[in-house]
């Protein structure tokens, strides 16, 4: 009985000490499986942070484009306002420029009739009206029309100036400061208006080349092109001066250009 009773208590013993040795396995297992959903976990919440930190960013960089555009849209309105001013002022300039050009003209044009019409005392009429010496009807002479025009262009009236210079040509189309006068006209539109400049100095080249003017339109034309960037065509009008008219100031000045542009 007492043999029984020692194998009994060893079976107990042993199975007791081999349940406390599955029990600390399984909770082994368990600690190392918890180990790794927290690693796992952490593995996770980095890579959301980083989207997170990417998203983030990304709004940063959108929030500062769209204050960028809307800076630049808040500008361009203010440019655009300003510009529309400046567009009705100038508008407005033209309106009173025409209505004083137009009274000009009038005026010009009602005191050549009224001197048309009056005899010349130092000529006396033979059957018909009195002429004066370029053989036109006796009334406000060449130098008088074209001193009016010149002195609206000195004042700073150029659409005044134009309008009396076109009409001085249309009367007296071969007077010996038609050159002249085709050339200020030029000028009247240098600033406002540089294409139509180029084309009234090519004209004046054209028409009157061996005019005093065709040179000095020539080297304008070249300081236009020179204006606007296009190198190759100024060198190409001061070589035009150079060559057609070599001992012009207007050459002189060529050259140097010509050597300041030299590429």
């Amino acid at each position: 009985m007492a043999t029984i009773s020692a194998v009994r208590s060893t079976l107990v013993l042993t199975l007791g000490l081999v349940a406390g040795c599955a029990l600390k396995g399984d909770v082994r297992k368990v600690e190392l499986q918890v180990q790794a959903l927290q690693a796992d976990l952490a593995r996770s919440d980095a890579a959301r942070a980083a989207e997170r930190d990417t998203i983030l960013a990304a709004v940063r960089l959108l929030q500062q484009a769209l204050a960028t555009q809307q800076a630049y849209l808040v500008q361009m309105r203010g440019d655009m306002r300003t510009e529309l001013l400046a567009v009705q002022q100038q508008l407005t300039n033209l309106q009173e420029l025409a209505g004083v050009s137009q009274q000009r003209i009038t005026e010009l044009r009602s005191r050549i009739e009224s001197r048309a019409q009056q005899p010349d005392p130092g000529i006396p009429a033979a059957g018909g009206a009195p002429v004066g010496p370029s053989g036109n009807a006796a009334g406000p002479g060449p130098d008088q029309m074209y001193d009016i025009s010149l002195q609206q262009y000195r004042r700073g009236s150029l659409a005044t100036a134009r309008l009396g210079l076109r009409e001085f040509l249309r009367v007296f189309p071969t007077h010996e400061r038609a050159p002249d006068a085709l050339f200020y006209i030029g000028e009247s539109f240098e600033q406002a208006a540089p294409d139509s400049a180029a084309a009234v100095y090519d004209q004046v080249v054209k028409t009157y080349p061996k005019s005093p003017r065709a040179p000095s339109a020539l080297y304008k034309q070249g300081l236009l092109a020179e204006q606007r960037g296009d190198k190759p065509t100024a060198r190409t009008f001061y070589s035009r001066v150079i060559a057609t008219y070599p001992r012009s100031p207007e050459a002189d000045l060529a050259r140097q250009n010509q050597q300041r542009l030299r590429p």
